[in-house]
């Protein structure tokens, strides 16, 4: 997201920020936002954060063959840009501009290029995608202007908009019976060579409508390489939450965890709650000892209490668990690749570090494992993904059995004990995102050229469907809700029954999950994870969480809260925002920490600490937080607010309570609900599932005797013009409009988001800063409330972008402005450099408070005040 601007344009800011200034003023007190993508450069129209129309560039080859177009996009100026790109399979080269003529209109101009003419193509050119499904009782379906130039959305005299091309485009295409997508084509069947060129006009009119800013104008047009880098060393801490772990060294002092209820509990009665990460990959295998020893150090002072071992199987990984990947098989553990697990497993357990391993990630199978029917699901390749397969291939149950209990019985010779032996091993996961009630379902459909395992999948549905009088093909039907969602979760159901009894019999005592809720699972995938003692989450979210208003969008940690059985402990593997380098990455950790503790979820792991070794500093990426100062910013400060429980679990609890029918005959998730969305923000969300006469196994959920419950799936929880929104305990609040959040507790306190320019009053702490987009949060490391407080961590964050390339080192905004917090007197202000020393810096105490003065020279997200 960074932006480097020529010379010129950068004297273009001065007459022009008025009207930046003007547009996000207006991107604040508009509905409808009409906006540019920042990967393709064209529109993007939201409401409430909920994306309302989508473009993006559609080409195709001969027979439907995707034909990709790589993107550019550059922000000269406000409300000025480029596009470009490149098409390598129809040989055509792209570039464009966007500019902002008059405040209801946008116009882009298109030349293609092409090296040579082809026929007999389908052609392309844009796609738009209209959300009618959220939008379509507000503004109708899209129409197809008469003359064939273009479409319009929207009532007459409400928000409306109207795009046009001229020329007209070469084909024009409304899908017919959905009509929530219209294809404008450049090309049509044939493409000429030479230049074809086209001018698109986004025409607004009606109220509560205007063109924003893009997300790179919003956060402004500093040149990065101009702040401080290397703010933060990848060997050291910069802050020691080491404290924390102390009385749990060694890992697995209190015995084994168990799931008692909605709880983690170990043997001798303590409850607990995990705050992890994921290790991964690389980082597993190729990290040496020292280095390994190092980090399990490093981990502790930064907060964790949980690591996941992931990516230990997966194909891409070499060497992986089974060693190099040449093997001709995976059914042997590789000794080599077992001691570096078996050395981490030591090293954090020496730091009271507890650890959650996976029994499969993305193993590859392979023509030595001997698997029926190999040579169907390998389709010509040497190794072939199981995901879907293993829930009807006998041979791949065994093969995922035998690694199940060859991986928990290992022993450890650095701990002498079993896997399934070690009570620092906290959880077992079945199975990495694999489901068939949602996505590899469709692997098994007759149409995916796999007959032998589309006989024993079509064979289970029909028995099923026999057994309970179910129409045959809309059993099998999986992409159909219905009685497709019956058979589909009862057959997952039985592979992981299976699984987990082989496990039990073969010793292993802590809390099993099957699969994860991952990647828009509905509410319909809930009853066959119930198998498991544990519900697992995977969530990414994007640019903007804090903007989404719940009438209308759900942002990322609404998924998660849909998932939440009642009576079964919540845990998260996977958790991130998406696509890196996100700018506002850094308010993530608070506002997972805070929505955690609200909810009373059980263990939270972000994904991931390192997919690369750690002896090195690798390239940045969204998979390497050891070394991501944006994220490294606030996440002790989560570790702190969630592990020590600044915010209190709600006392209101939503059950969310779905028919069968509403369960399974119809997409129900934090896309459809606005109950859902709406209750997540104010309190406790807890989902109860339905008796349902087709899956006996299943227990029928029941709610607390003071729950809410809800059978309303749209209702609203909150006022319809509502701007914002506080939980039940007072201590959280959501400004979408403003883009914001806030945590008051005695112990914390803290504010992030679009905070530039405001003054925010906590009753112990003031903060003030210019810095558009950041984070600033007040705690306490003594436990006692700010006001009395002796040691206190001040936590900074913002953006924090690699060199061009992707390359390191990361260039870390500083934030600026003012933060007052009124404590007693006699405490002094220190930064920790680097090198894990500590330095004292100038602070003023007045009137019963300190100032800290937030500039460029501290260099740092992390201050001490002791």
């Amino acid at each position: 997201m960074s932006l480097r601007l020529p010379t010129h344009a950068r004297r273009l800011l001065a007459a022009l920020t008025l009207s930046l200034i003007a547009g996000l003023a207006m991107a604040q007190s508009t509905s409808w936002k009409v906006t540019l993508d920042t990967l393709q450069g064209l529109p993007t129209v939201t409401k409430g954060g909920a994306p309302a129309i989508k473009s993006a560039f559609v080409f195709w080859g001969a027979n439907w063959a995707w034909a990709d177009t790589s993107t550019r996009f550059q922000v000269l100026a406000p409300y000025s840009y480029s596009l470009g790109g490149r098409n390598a399979s129809l040989d055509f080269d792209m570039t464009g501009s966007a500019q902002h003529p008059a405040a209801n209109q946008m116009t882009w101009n298109f030349d293609l290029n092409a090296a040579a003419a082809k026929t007999g193509i389908i052609g392309g050119g844009i796609s738009f995608k209209f959300d009618l499904a959220t939008f379509g009782p507000e503004m109708g379906p899209p129409a197809i202007l008469p003359d064939k130039t273009g479409w319009t959305w929207g009532p007459a005299g409400g928000p409306r908009l109207e795009m046009r091309f001229s020329p007209a485009p070469a084909n024009l295409y409304m899908e017919p019976v959905s009509k929530n997508e219209i294809r404008a084509f450049f090309y049509n069947g044939s493409m000429p060579a030479g230049h074809t060129v086209s001018t698109a006009t986004l025409t607004l009119s009606g109220t509560d409508i205007a063109f924003v800013p893009t997300i790179i104008e919003r956060f402004g047009f500093a040149d990065p390489t101009t702040w401080p880098s290397n703010i933060m060393d990848w060997r050291t801490s910069p802050v020691d939450l080491s404290f924390l772990n102390q009385p749990e060294i060694p890992a697995g002092k209190h015995g084994f965890i168990k799931a008692a209820k909605d709880r983690f509990v170990f043997q001798d009665g303590t409850t607990t709650r995990f705050w992890g990460t994921n290790l991964a990959a690389y980082a597993l295998f190729t990290t040496s000892k020292d280095g390994a020893k190092l980090q399990a150090h490093r981990l502790s002072q930064l907060g964790f209490n949980l690591v996941r071992i992931h990516h230990h199987d997966s194909y891409w990984v070499n060497p992986n668990v089974f060693g190099p990947t040449t093997a001709p098989n995976t059914l042997s553990l590789s000794a080599a690749s077992m001691d570096k697990l078996d050395w981490w497993i030591k090293c954090l357990k020496d730091e009271g570090i507890y650890v959650w391993l996976d029994l499969h990630a993305q193993r590859f199978l392979k023509a030595g494992d001997q698997i029926d029917y190999f040579d169907e699901i390998a389709k010509g390749k040497t190794d072939a993904d199981l995901k879907g397969y293993n829930y009807v291939n006998g041979s791949i149950q065994r093969a995922m059995r035998d690694f199940a209990r060859a991986y928990t019985d290992h022993l450890n010779p650095y701990t002498n004990l079993r896997y399934k032996d070690d009570p620092a091993i906290a959880a077992l996961l079945l199975t990495n995102e694999n489901d068939l009630t949602h996505h590899y379902g469709n692997n098994l459909l007759p149409d995916k050229n796999v007959p032998q395992h589309d006989t024993l999948y079509m064979g289970e549905a029909a028995k099923f469907a026999n057994t309970w009088g179910l129409n045959k093909d809309a059993t099998w039907q999986s992409w159909v809700y219905g009685p497709s969602k019956l058979f589909l979760n009862d057959l997952e159901y039985r592979f992981d029954q299976a699984m987990i009894q082989d496990l039990r019999n073969n010793g292993v005592k802590v809390p099993i999950a099957t699969t994860n809720s991952w990647a828009g699972m509905p509410m319909s995938s809930l009853p066959a994870l119930t198998a498991g003692d544990i519900i697992d989450t995977h969530s990414y979210g994007n640019i903007g969480e804090l903007e989404k208003h719940p009438l209308y969008a759900a942002h990322f940690l609404d998924w998660i809260a849909a998932a939440q059985v009642a009576g079964k402990p919540l845990t998260v593997t996977e958790w991130n925002v998406e696509a890196f380098p996100d700018p506002d990455r850094h308010v993530t950790p608070l506002f997972m920490a805070g929505t955690a503790s609200l909810q009373g979820w059980d263990a939270i792991m972000v994904y991931a600490y390192s997919q690369a070794a750690l002896d090195s500093q690798s390239v940045p990426s969204n998979w390497h937080a050891y070394s991501d100062p944006s994220m490294i910013a606030t996440l002790p400060a989560a570790a702190l607010l969630y592990r020590q429980g600044h915010v209190r679990e709600s006392e209101t609890v939503y059950a969310i309570a779905p028919t069968p029918a509403q369960l399974y005959n119809q997409p129900l998730s934090p896309l459809s609900s606005v109950a859902l969305r709406t209750a997540v923000e104010k309190g406790k969300v807890i989902a109860v599932l339905p008796a349902t006469k087709e899956l006996p196994w299943l227990v029928k959920g029941t709610a607390p005797t003071n729950a809410t419950v809800v059978t309303n799936l749209q209702q609203s929880f909150i006022p319809a013009g509502a701007t914002s929104v506080t939980s039940d305990t007072g201590q959280l609040r959501r400004d979408w409009d403003q883009g914001t959040y806030t945590i008051n507790t005695p112990r914390t306190q803290a504010v992030m988001g679009w905070i530039g320019g405001k003054t925010v009053q906590f009753p112990d702490i003031s903060v003030a800063v210019s810095t558009r987009n950041a984070t600033v949060a007040v705690q306490t490391l003594d436990g006692r409330a700010i006001a009395t407080s002796r040691s206190m961590l001040v936590s900074l964050g913002a953006r924090s972008i690699p060199a061009a390339g992707n390359r390191m080192p990361y260039y870390s905004e500083p934030v600026e402005g003012r933060v007052t917090i009124r404590s007693a007197a006699g405490l002094k202000l220190f930064k920790r450099r680097p090198d894990g020393t500590e330095q004292q810096l100038p602070v003023t105490y007045s009137n019963g408070a300190y100032v800290l003065n937030l500039d460029p020279s501290l260099q740092s997200y992390w201050l001490m005040l002791k």
